[in-house]
This record gives structure tokens, sequence and C-alpha cells, in this order.
């Protein structure tokens, strides 16, 4: 689900002089992901009027002086610098390099002065980091790719954070999920703009939905951040993954860490970036996920075993948080399932593109189309729970599982995590190691 904006929190802001709305500047630096960056010079930068696509200037612009490296160690050359910002209506930032790395005060500046000015500033992914450096998230909704949420939350307190949409709209401010939800958000600025039919006959023209269904909290990594190992709290967060199969609530967990709600709550979201209440339902739903997977246990047994107090709390929150109803989501499961009982486990790593394993890929005699089948234990390799599989818009995807969307050990090249190009730059500061977790910077009431 994207999150839109019906009111402007503040007073529509009109273009200064020099701005022009049809101008699309992109903000772009050394060490940026190359496809995040890609995403905004496809979309805006590309003549499609023969396909009914109002065109955009698009101004690709370098955010700092030195060579933009990207993936791969392509090199990119900017035409333009920070001074062609004050040209645009609308400035993107695809992503920024390290989320450990405070971006350059002469970029900053600049988004600052676009934004008082009238400009309408989207963050697309790390991006986010950038606009909240500049102060634009400041008391707004923002998003970002959900395995750097809780970084953002935790390091940016005043930017209300919420990792289980795909975008969020704020009006004159917009942020997006990671990866592909920048091309969902660069496609809700078309539709802004020009109207459906502009933005559908773009979707059509890049291949994807015109408007998915959705957040991305199916793909969140539910584990909880290395560091809350060292704090008192771990030991209350261990006993209630144990007791899933309980009834208990925030108020038992706050006593059982010997503090009142109000500050087990402060505590809990300071480590973690999520409210307690979500992170607990956020639990509850993904036990009930493997055990739909796993067993034979009825939905009503299910909702017993995972701690919620009715069937109907189970199904609310399940459909809320994966987009199905649980019987629907087991049937899913299974019909994708290779038949003949329980998946097979195996020790072997599973090998990505490779279509001579018959685990991966079985062609059916006269089918001339190849049906693609990924096991548990190929899954279960890569670092997860066999039974961790989430329903996303066209299938089963694989959530929990593997960390940003790669196994451990072979993260993306490019991603800010790595910091893969940083090191090229001076006065680099050291990344901080630990995994991403939560969702949930809302609460939503247990049904």
């Amino acid at each position: 689900m994207s999150q839109d904006s019906t009111t402007v929190p503040e007073a529509a802001r009109k273009l200064s002089g020099r701005r022009r709305r049809e101008i699309v500047a992109v903000l772009l630096f050394s060490g940026g992901p190359i496809f995040e960056s890609s995403i905004p010079l496809s979309v805006f930068g590309i003549d499609r009027q023969d396909a009914g696509v109002p065109r955009y200037r698009l101004l690709v612009c370098a955010g700092e002086d030195v060579p933009l490296r990207t993936t791969g160690g392509l090199e990119l050359t900017a035409p333009y610098g920070l001074e062609a910002l004050s040209r645009a209506g609308t400035v993107v930032v695809p992503a920024w390099r390290s989320i450990t790395q405070s971006p350059p005060t002469a970029a900053l500046d600049a988004l600052r002065r676009a934004h008082e000015e009238g400009a309408r500033i989207v963050g697309l992914c790390t991006g986010a980091f950038v606009l909240a450096a500049a102060g634009l998230l400041d008391g707004r909704p923002a998003t970002t790719h959900w395995m750097y949420a809780p970084t953002l939350a935790k390091r940016y307190p005043s930017v209300h954070v919420d990792p289980r949409e795909l975008f969020v709209d704020d009006g004159d401010v917009l942020t997006s999920a990671g990866t592909a939800a920048g091309i969902d958000l660069c496609l809700h600025v078309v539709r802004t703009d020009h109207g459906a039919d502009a933005a559908g006959a773009l979707a059509r023209r890049l291949v994807v939905p015109p408007r998915r269904s959705g957040g991305q909290e199916r793909y969140l990594d539910r584990s909880l951040p290395e560091e809350i190992g060292a704090d008192p709290l771990a030991e209350v967060v261990a006993w209630a993954l144990e007791h899933l199969h309980e009834q208990f609530d925030v108020e038992a967990l706050a006593a059982r860490a010997y503090m009142s709600r109000r500050t087990f709550d402060r505590r809990f979201r300071s480590l973690t970036g999520s409210a307690p209440l979500q992170w607990l339902i956020t639990q509850r739903v993904l036990q009930a996920q493997r055990l739909l997977e796993t067993s034979d246990y009825s939905v009503d047994e299910v909702a017993g075993r995972c701690g919620f107090r009715s069937p109907v709390a189970l199904r609310g929150h399940f459909r809320r948080q994966l987009g199905s109803s649980p019987a629907a989501y087991r049937a899913a499961y299974r019909a994708r399932r290779p038949q003949g009982g329980p998946p097979e486990r195996s020790d072997r790593p599973e090998r990505h593109e490779r279509a001579d394993r018959p685990e991966l890929i079985e062609q059916r005699p006269g089918d001339p189309v190849q049906v693609r089948r990924t096991s548990v234990a190929a899954a279960a390799a890569h670092g997860g729970p066999a039974g961790a599989t989430a329903l996303t818009h066209g299938g089963l995807a694989h959530a929990g599982m593997v960390h940003g969307g790669q196994a451990h050990g072979d993260r993306e090249a490019g991603k800010p995590d790595s910091d893969a190009y940083a090191h090229r730059l001076p006065e680099q500061s050291a990344r901080t190691p630990g995994r991403a977790s939560l969702p949930g910077q809302r609460e939503r009431p247990v049904g």
C-alpha cells in the first residue's frame, strides 16, 4: 500500500521565476547503485510522446566534484553540477552511497534552497537519508528500503519512518522504498502531473504494473538488529519469541523488563526503530506463515498456536501484512511446491541463474515453456528458515531468508551497506555492522 498525500502540510508554494515544472533534475553521487540511479533517468529522460507520455526535460547533476563511480566500477559523467538544480521544478535523489556517511554540505544546501523556492523533492531508496540530512523530512512521514528503515528512524528521530509503504507522498516531499519501488514513485509523479492515462502508457512501455497493490511489508526481514544483543531488552525479546504460542501483550513485556509501558515503548523504539506492538503482531503473523507452510493445522489451530485471541484476529493481521487470507496463502504455497511430499532438503548451496538444474527448471514434455521451481531446501541454504516465504503480487517470494535480496556473503554491488566505492573518497566513516529489522512505525490495534 502506498501512502498518498491528500493535503499538503504547508501552503502550496509557487515555483520561483527561474524554475520550470517540466524540468526534472537528478542528483547523482559517487558510489550510488546504478539501478536506482537509472530509474529517474529512464522515466523522465526518454521521449515517449508517441505513446502519449508528456515529455519532461532532464538535467543530470553531479552532487560532488569527484568521479561518479557506480556498480561494477563504471564511471559516469554528469553534464551538469549543483547550479542546474536552480532551474528544476522537481529534484530527484535516487540513492546515497552509504547510510553511515554524511552527504556533502554543498548538495544539502542546494536541496534546501530548491525546496524553499517551491521545487518538489523526491528521494528514492536511500536517497531519503540525503533528504533527512537536509532537514526536509523533519516532522514528516517518510519511507526507505526496509533494510535501512530502523537506521533512518534512529538517526533522525523527528522523521516519521514507515517501512511498510512502497512510497510516501507528503505533497512537496516524496520518498520511496528500495530498488524497484523507485519505479512506483516515479510513475506516481507522472500520474500526479499528467493523469492516470499518461502513467498507464508509461507503465506499459516499462512493462511494469501501473500501480502495485500492497507495500514492502511482505519483504521485511523480521529479525532484530545485532546490536540489541547487548541490551537488557534482549532477554525480554528472546522470551517473547519463544512464547509466541501464548497470549500476552506489550504490557506483559514491559512488566518483564521492569519498565512502565511508556518507558518500554520508548526504549524499544530507540533500539529497533519499531513500535513494540507492531513488532509483536508481525512476529505472530510470521509464525502463522511458517505453520501454514509446514503443518496441516487448521486456520483456527494456527491462530491459537500463534497467540492470536481468535481466528478473526489472525485473518485480519495476516491479510494486512501479506495481502492474502491464511487459507489462500496456504493453497498458493502448496500449489507452487513440487508434488510428491514435503520439500526435499539439501546441504548444497543453490546456484542462481542455472537453467540446467533439474530442481530449478522442469521441462514438461511437449511444453515449450520452462517452469521454474525453486526448492525450499535451496532457499534454506541461503541462510533462512525453510518456511519463511511471503505472498507477492505475482506469486510466492522468499522473505526473511536473504538480506536485501542477496544471500549472506553475496550482497549486491553498489548497495549502500557495502560501501563498495566509498573507500575511494576521503573522510569516509566506518560502516556500522548489523542487520536490518522490523516493520511498523505506527501501531495498529490488535484485531
